[in-house]
């Protein structure tokens, strides 16, 4: 049986966001960690979703939405552990050579994303018009991580505020890595 792990972003999902539905509803859906809301720590995001792979020798398929996506992308250049794929879903773009400045109040991140090829099977889910990346952004991303482009059309950043509820068509997505990773694809 695959686990499957969700990443959360650094904001607490609405009710009805898709990610706390399918949480809600499958039985092998797990956060990872609990949402925790603002501020987005990476250090602590990553020790918590390496602890959660670590949890189990089960492969994981990780389902990470927005800065959930820039935590799986720092794990990977970190650790090693029993994940066989990624659905990584409209990652905010932070271009390679930037850092916040130390007056502004930002959330403690990193001082850049890992570019470097993901050691799994991967699936980017991009927008048309996410006020956090474009088009060309997400590409890069995909590019240098090694994932398939999902194209998803105009769909905002793929949450409640875009009117996202459940969100079919990315349970579709996910059930093809799932089914990729038992056939060793």
């Amino acid at each position: 049986m695959t686990r499957y792990l969700v990443v959360p972003g650094r904001g607490i999902p609405s009710p009805d966001h898709w990610s706390r539905g399918w949480v809600r509803d499958c039985p092998e859906c797990h956060w990872a960690p609990e949402p925790p809301g603002p501020p987005y720590v990476a250090a602590e995001r990553v020790a918590a979703l390496h602890a959660a792979i670590s949890a189990d020798s089960e492969p994981a398929i990780l389902v990470a939405h927005s800065a959930g996506c820039l935590t799986v992308a720092i794990w990977a250049s970190q650790h090693v552990g029993p994940v066989c794929a990624a659905l990584l879903v409209t990652p905010p773009y932070l271009d390679p050579d930037w850092t916040p400045d130390p007056r502004e109040a930002v959330d403690v991140f990193i001082g850049h994303v890992p570019r470097e090829p993901l050691p799994f099977r991967s699936i980017l889910v991009a927008s048309r018009n996410d006020p956090s990346a474009t088009f060309e952004q997400f590409e890069a991303y995909a590019r240098d991580w090694g994932s398939e482009l999902f194209d998803a059309g105009a769909v905002g950043h793929l949450d409640s505020k875009t009117g996202f509820g459940a969100w079919p068509e990315g349970l579709d997505l996910v059930r093809s890595l799932a089914i990729e990773a038992r056939h060793g694809a």
